[in-house]
């Protein structure tokens, strides 16, 4: 089954992917995208008691029950930088074309219990909040497929396959929801490896440090419960997708992620790293939006 769902995605891309001449070479960066107009969702609902645990529900006209695509914003895992409202864009278009969206907010680096276990915990525990509301909210709960962008893309890969951590980790939880399917979009999904090369974009090997919690974990192996590297594939279908020209997340860390989960991985021709998350550029409206649909057919 995976198999069949995996070649009818790449059926789709092979259909909907734009030629190479459809992307412009200059790139936006997150200024350019929040500089734009908003729409709110529909309502803020939270998962727990802190301030950053929340998602943001977005619902579609009609009856439902409607298919989940789930949004895990970006922002190397640091709590200065931008969070949900990131991914308000997507959310918006979502919604627009049938689809209820869960934007997750969790807590980062910085934030009052951020990183190791809190961060991961936040995903997990945001995640299997859909049950939590499915009823009421008339949410079509098999039919969950993730959606992750650069350190959110980590987060996304890394909840799909929590069902795989060792015993005894402290972020080991009973019955996951599960999903249909994971999109990392510029993801981080193995730590080890962008510490050791990745660009300083996201302050270098010390962010990586700090969202395993070296400091706290002496004698561990911090990566075992938090790489998505070191974990079993989840059974869903997974897509590894890159940009050409994303400096932040450059498209030579795709490959071997995917080749190490046996998941489809694409790179788009002259986009950059925000163009991905961007409902206006080819690249989401031609490549990645169709790839979702695939997953999420109604």
């Amino acid at each position: 089954m995976k198999r069949a769902v995996i070649a009818a995605i790449l059926a789709v891309m092979t259909a909907c992917a734009p030629p190479t001449e459809a992307f412009a070479a200059d790139t936006i960066s997150f200024s350019d995208l929040l500089a734009r107009p908003r729409t709110a969702a529909d309502a803020k609902i939270a998962y727990g008691p802190g301030a950053q645990q929340f998602g943001e529900l977005w619902l579609p006209k009609g009856q439902g029950p409607f298919p989940v695509v789930v949004l895990i914003h970006g922002g190397c895992w640091q709590a200065d930088l931008p969070g949900t409202e990131l991914m308000d864009y997507l959310a918006a278009d979502l919604r627009d074309r049938g689809y209820a969206v869960w934007n997750l907010e969790y807590r980062r680096i910085g934030h009052s219990g951020g990183a190791w276990p809190g961060t991961f915990g936040d995903i997990a525990t945001g995640l299997d909040h859909l049950r939590a509301i499915a009823v009421t909210r008339v949410l079509d709960l098999s039919r969950v497929v993730l959606v992750g962008h650069s350190a959110g893309g980590h987060l996304a890969t890394w909840a799909a396959a929590r069902s795989g951590l060792p015993a005894g980790s402290a972020l080991l939880v009973a019955d996951p929801l599960p999903v249909s399917g994971v999109v990392s979009l510029a993801g981080i999904n193995d730590l080890e490896a962008f510490r050791a090369t990745g660009p300083d974009r996201c302050g270098g090997p010390q962010t990586i440090d700090d969202l395993v919690s070296v400091a706290t974990r002496a004698g561990q192996d911090v990566y075992a419960d938090t790489s998505p590297a070191r974990l079993p594939a989840p059974a869903a279908p997974v897509v590894v997708i890159s940009g050409e020209l994303d400096p932040i997340v450059p498209p030579a860390f795709g490959p071997p992620f995917a080749a190490r989960w046996s998941a489809t991985e694409l790179t788009i021709k002259d986009a950059g790293h925000f163009e991905l998350i961007d409902p206006t550029s080819p690249a989401w409206r031609e490549v990645i939006l169709p790839l979702i649909e695939g997953m999420l057919p109604r």
